[in-house]
């Protein structure tokens, strides 16, 4: 491999458990450098953002709302410790940012598309218990 390739493709080389940046002399800092805690505080910071993930997605299939919120906590928790998180997460916020720039420009256009996806929202709840279709579909699954 060249060296011009080798120097362009740094960010993409890093391996996929390496450590997100830590200011230097920070507590997320001094717990790396002690070898046993650094990698419980990693286990923790794994399975606090799991959880979190896990949650949103038992919330995508159960009843109810929320369920990207929590996604994107556990994202967020992850990209505290994981560098892949960390870039993964900061396209979201990009693209996040971007939305909200241009609902700024256009509100005419954003309002009138959130309460377009509110109202079929509504709408979907109310064919659906006019029509039963939950019960239906228990009935054909033999639930």
């Amino acid at each position: 491999m060249s060296e011009t390739n080798r120097t362009s493709g740094d960010a993409a080389d890093k391996a996929l458990g390496e450590a997100a940046p830590a200011p230097r002399g920070s507590l997320r800092d001094r717990i790396r450098t002690k070898p046993g805690l650094g990698q419980l505080y990693r286990v923790g910071v794994f399975v606090a953002g799991l959880l979190c993930v896990v949650a949103g997605f038992a919330l995508a299939v159960l009843p109810g709302p929320l369920t990207i919120p929590p996604v994107l906590l556990g994202l967020y928790i992850w990209s505290t410790e994981f560098a892949w998180a960390k870039r993964f997460f900061d396209s979201f916020k990009h693209k996040a940012q971007e939305a909200w720039a241009h609902a700024k420009l256009h509100p005419v256009s954003s309002a009138l598309i959130t309460v377009g996806g509110i109202a079929a929202a509504v709408v979907a709840v109310l064919l659906v218990r006019h029509f039963e279709l939950v019960a239906k579909a228990r009935d054909a699954v033999g639930l």
